[in-house]
């Protein structure tokens, strides 16, 4: 369909290129050129519509027309070399596991209590996953407390 239409459009140019070739000038000659010419008007005296004259307005208006329609075929659906291509996979990669915060222990002595945890407490959501919506609920853990004979001081 384009490539028809395009042959349409190259032949409507050849026309009107020997259709414009083919009309007589309006006094181009030198005297025309210095004001000799005997008309008052601007480009010379007004002539009766000629075959050649309706047949440049027609193909003009054609060669228009065409121009803005192949503009228009030509722009949608263009294919690219690489279409039907898949590309690399999308791997995205791990966060690496930072470690966990320490807690201080108190200085003085004694022991510390501890913590207890419910038989069937999952565990808390990793760093690396924090942006994902976990699938359970999680419930409350306790976090381990660091042995009672080290101490996180200077």
């Amino acid at each position: 369909m384009y490539y028809l239409f395009a042959g349409v459009y190259v032949l409507v140019c050849l026309l009107l290129l020997g259709v414009v070739l083919l009309q007589q000038g309006k006094g181009g000659d030198i005297a025309a050129a210095f004001g000799g010419s005997s008309s008052q008007t601007a480009f010379g005296a007004r002539a009766g519509a000629t075959v050649l004259t309706r047949a440049t307005a027609v193909l003009g208006t054609l060669f228009m027309l065409g121009a803005f329609g192949l503009g228009i075929i030509g722009r949608g659906g263009g294919s690219s070399v690489v279409s039907g291509v898949q590309g690399p996979a999308q791997t995205t990669p791990a966060a690496p596991a930072l470690p966990m915060p320490t807690t201080p222990t108190p200085a003085t002595g004694g022991s510390t209590p501890t913590p207890t945890t419910t038989p069937n407490a999952s565990p808390a959501p990793s760093p690396a996953t924090s942006g994902s919506k976990p699938a359970t609920t999680p419930t409350p853990t306790a976090t381990p407390t660091p042995p009672a004979g080290r101490s996180s001081g200077s």
